[in-house]
């Protein structure tokens, strides 16, 4: 062997190890982050019971536990703003900036929350701070998700975008999953004195924590190769194109996103997130056992992602997208009626129905990502899917407390949701089938 020959080999050996390294990374960096976002909102949701009588008055518990869930919502109004402020940096200065400084401000808004002081020792001030940590929350998780996927898909290998697309739900199912997990084991470790003195705070302090890891990581991190082309030929073009008016131009784009979003945003949150505090408040199975229960669906959920993410890979987007939507639509009344008193009726219904939700989950980041071009690609996901999330899916939990235990018409939320996923189904056939799409075009 030359010397030549053998300069080679090792040069190869050592692009092949960078490839993998530069991948890895990649895909622990988007990861992390995601799943940091996602476990802020899961562990409020999960927690809710137990600190809403903490930061609110604990004379009248089933208003406490509605105004915690409000201010969920609120925190979701916030998103649209993020969307555009995050989206803009995403399209202008870089998508590695947007996704450090998105989750850098989620990990402030964790903080808040893990350090608040009661309702007993301040009042209503213990309310304003649980709100304005909301607000902080919702505008990075409004940056994050867009800035995020955007990054992932212009990584992506174009033949397997939707298998990495997985990526985001998945990862963000396990910081769903551990947020549940916690509240699972605490309830056994702690007593209900203990869960309201302390125990609810630590889950928030977990999440800065993770956020500053994933921002340690994120800061590490390579801008893609798509947007650096673009930046190129931006720059040698004699005029740059102005945001606003590419967004006007993309409007149709804009709401094909809410249309694809709506359905999904709703029964997700519905069945992944609020069904096993829905299960242990309103229909009073144990609350131990029905987070155990949400943490074994969810697990089905991760191993439905990628299988779907592959087949839309195959045989393309649409089909997939539209079985997700009308298996939704279909099976949601008859879960709900399975759902009754037990924890195993729980874990069937909620894996019936995130089996056919995963179909979207697994794969609307790359579609979302191949209906824009690179020159608006975050902003232009990024303003529309979070007024689809803020106006919807933060409402979803509220909503079905309220038609559930003060109107006491379940079916009218449950009749809400199936309408939602039949509207995503239709706009699913208005676009284009995008799989394999170059990103650079």
């Amino acid at each position: 062997m030359t010397p030549n020959s053998t300069r080679v080999e090792r040069t190869a050996r050592a692009s092949g190890t960078t490839r993998r390294t530069s991948t890895t990374h990649t895909v622990l960096s988007t990861g992390i982050g995601n799943a940091a976002e996602w476990y802020d909102w899961g562990i409020y949701a999960t927690f809710a019971p137990f600190f809403s009588k903490q930061l609110f008055s604990a004379a009248n518990p089933t208003s406490a536990i509605l105004s915690t869930l409000a201010i969920f919502a609120v925190g979701f109004l916030a998103r649209p703003f993020g969307g555009f402020l995050f989206g803009w940096i995403g399209d202008r200065v870089g998508r590695k900036a947007s996704m450090t400084l998105s989750i850098g401000l989620a990990a402030v808004g964790s903080l808040l929350i893990a350090v608040a002081p009661t309702y007993a020792a301040v009042g209503a001030l213990a309310s304003l701070v649980l709100l304005v940590a909301r607000l902080v929350q919702g505008v990075a998780h409004g940056g994050e998700l867009p800035s995020s996927q955007t990054f992932l898909a212009e990584s992506a290998p174009r033949e397997k975008r939707g298998l990495w697309s997985t990526l985001i739900y998945f990862s963000g199912t396990i910081g769903t999953i551990a947020g549940v997990l916690m509240g699972a084991v605490f309830t056994i470790v702690l007593t209900p004195a203990q869960m309201g003195a302390f125990g609810w705070r630590v889950p928030f302090l977990v999440g800065a924590l993770l956020g500053l890891w994933g921002l340690v990581m994120r800061a590490r991190l390579k801008e893609t190769e798509v947007f650096q082309e673009e930046e190129a030929e931006a720059k040698a073009a004699p005029v740059k194109p102005k945001l606003w008016p590419e967004i006007v131009r993309h409007r149709k784009q804009a709401l094909q996103v809410i249309g694809l979003t709506v359905g999904l945003t709703i029964v997700y949150y519905v069945w992944a997130i609020a069904a096993p505090t829905y299960a242990s408040t309103t229909l009073k199975i144990d609350p131990g056992q029905a987070l155990w229960a949400g943490v074994a669906a969810n697990i089905v959920f991760l191993i439905a992602l990628p299988l779907w993410g592959r087949l839309s890979d195959r045989i393309g987007r649409k089909p997939v997208l539209l079985v997700s939507a009308i298996g939704a639509a279909v099976l949601n009344f008859p879960m709900q009626a399975l759902l009754r008193d037990s924890a195993w009726q729980l874990f069937i219904s909620m894996s019936v129905m995130l089996v056919f939700i995963a179909a979207s989950a697994s794969i609307v980041p790359a579609v979302y990502a191949e209906l824009f071009p690179t020159s608006i690609r975050t902003v232009g996901v990024g303003v529309p899917y979070s007024i689809c999330v803020a106006l919807f899916g933060g409402t979803a939990p509220y909503l079905q407390t309220l038609f559930t235990d003060v109107v006491k018409q379940t079916w009218l939320f449950n009749g809400y949701a199936v309408l939602m996923a039949v509207i995503s189904a239709a706009v699913v056939l208005t676009i284009p089938e995008t799989k394999g799409k170059d990103l650079t075009a």
